[in-house]
């Protein structure tokens, strides 16, 4: 399983994405506003989505 770092943009849930803020153990923090239809989706800014849950689409270049 690759984690994805700070800066990354995952896709979890069928299709929600998002740019990771921070990674703890088994989860990171995702901040849901990077994605276009944000406001019509009515979702809180962020959530936490565990390791296992998620797919990386770009990493977050060093």
């Amino acid at each position: 399983m690759e984690v994805a770092g700070v800066g990354s943009i995952i896709e979890f849930k069928e299709g929600l994405q998002g740019i990771v803020e921070k990674v703890n153990d088994n989860s990171v923090i995702v901040n849901l506003t990077y994605m276009e239809n944000f406001e019509e989706l009515g979702l809180e800014e962020k959530t936490v989505v565990n390791h296992k849950r998620y797919t990386i689409l770009h990493k977050k270049e060093a």
